[in-house]
């Protein structure tokens, strides 16, 4: 896919920025219900009835399909190109986001959370390919930051603006104003990109070593089980545990968008600069790690939640951005779909275990092992990280 157009530098300038603010959006609204349900989760266990346990089911329903689908929607993102695949994530996501808010109980709410793992699937892969295509290489680390940040402005849109727009609609008119948002952006995206060949042609493609990326999938699966943990219960915590309003507790998931977005962009920038992007994984899981400990000493100073919060921001959330940079410097562009996809699908899976293991741990012995299970997490992904590290200087 090109989307090279005539005109001079501050064209192709403009055109980037476009592209990239439209990926921002893509990724946000790609997992824009796992951010409403942490928000809205409160409201959710008052109103609708919905117990922690099947909370946290909620989001292993939604990753555990966009785990199994990762490991082939790659191979449908190289063959049907990044526009076809933008458009009918975003579609996707629409019609799951309407039927959350028409659930009407348990299965009904399970069964649209699962729909939605069809769009999670999709999204790096067809992003990753964008950005290859249009961004020259000085600049994909940034881009790649911006464009992975969205999920994190997701997060703040669900944390403030949606879950405040909640107590004058409930918390369904929340969640269709979602729908609407994402109807609107994939008729932006069928308009901004053009057409794409459905196969690429060329020489043999290289991809990425099966080694590297089934550690970088490791890694991302340890990740993502401590960073959902966080994002579904980060709110029922405030609100259970600390004594927060809901509206109050959702401000917190806000936080963690705000300070993910500026740790992604950052990280991920100074990770473009880097020969061994990787390098920086170790430091940041370690950093998280950090983070879920200030969690649990938030019991004794309520306060620390807050610096808890944008600290996972910072370090976890920003980790995973780090990591699809790390595909995009070293993947061949007609196979990138197929290594981003089969990273995503570790981050995907950890998705799907992280939250009902926290969820089941905090019904049988308190959050304060719930949080002790998200640092061990982010330990051991550390751990991962430093081997990583070490095999690549190793083999040069």
């Amino acid at each position: 896919m090109r989307l090279d157009r005539p005109g001079g530098p501050a064209s192709g300038t403009t055109r980037r920025q476009g592209v990239t603010v439209l990926l921002v959006a893509v990724m946000g609204v790609s997992m824009a219900q796992l951010f409403l349900i942490g928000a809205l989760g409160p409201r959710l266990v008052e109103e609708a009835g919905i117990s922690r346990s099947v909370l946290g089911l909620t989001t292993t329903a939604g990753f555990g399909v966009a785990a199994l689908l990762s490991l082939s929607a790659g191979r449908w993102v190289d063959r049907l190109g990044a526009r076809r695949c933008l458009v009918t994530l975003l579609l996707l996501a629409a019609t799951a986001l309407a039927l959350i808010g028409s659930a009407s109980g348990a299965p009904m709410l399970l069964a649209a959370v699962a729909l939605g793992g069809l769009p999670q699937a999709l999204a790096n892969p067809a992003t990753n390919k964008v950005i290859l295509a249009v961004v020259e290489p000085a600049r994909r680390g940034a881009v790649t930051g911006w464009k992975q940040s969205g999920v994190q402005l997701g997060a703040f849109a669900a944390g403030l603006p949606l879950a405040t727009l909640a107590v004058w609609t409930g918390w369904r008119g929340a969640v269709w104003t979602a729908a609407v948002i994402a109807l609107l952006i994939a008729a932006w995206a069928a308009r901004a990109l053009p057409s794409d060949p459905l196969t690429a042609d060329g020489g043999p493609p290289a991809g990425l070593p099966r080694a590297r990326v089934g550690r970088l999938a490791l890694f991302s699966f340890l990740l993502g089980c401590g960073i959902a943990a966080v994002n579904t219960y980060l709110a029922l915590f405030g609100t259970q545990s600390l004594g927060l309003s809901p509206v109050v507790a959702a401000w917190l998931v806000a936080v963690l968008g705000l300070t993910g977005v500026a740790g992604r962009v950052g990280w991920s920038r100074r990770a473009g600069r880097l020969g061994q992007a990787e390098a920086l994984l170790a430091p940041l899981a370690a950093g998280a790690c950090g983070a879920a400990l200030l969690f649990g000493a938030a019991f004794w100073a309520p306060i620390l939640i807050w610096a808890a919060a944008a600290a996972v921001g910072a370090f976890a959330v920003a980790a995973n951005a780090v990591t699809m940079v790390t595909v995009i410097k070293r993947a061949d562009p007609r196979t990138a779909g197929r290594d981003s996809a089969l990273v995503s699908s570790g981050f995907f899976a950890g998705f799907a275990v992280g939250p009902p293991l926290f969820g089941f741990l905090v019904d049988a012995a308190g959050y304060g092992p719930g949080w002790l299970l998200v640092a061990a997490e982010f330990a051991v992904a550390a751990s991962v990280a430093t081997s990583l590290r070490f095999r690549t200087r190793t083999r040069g």
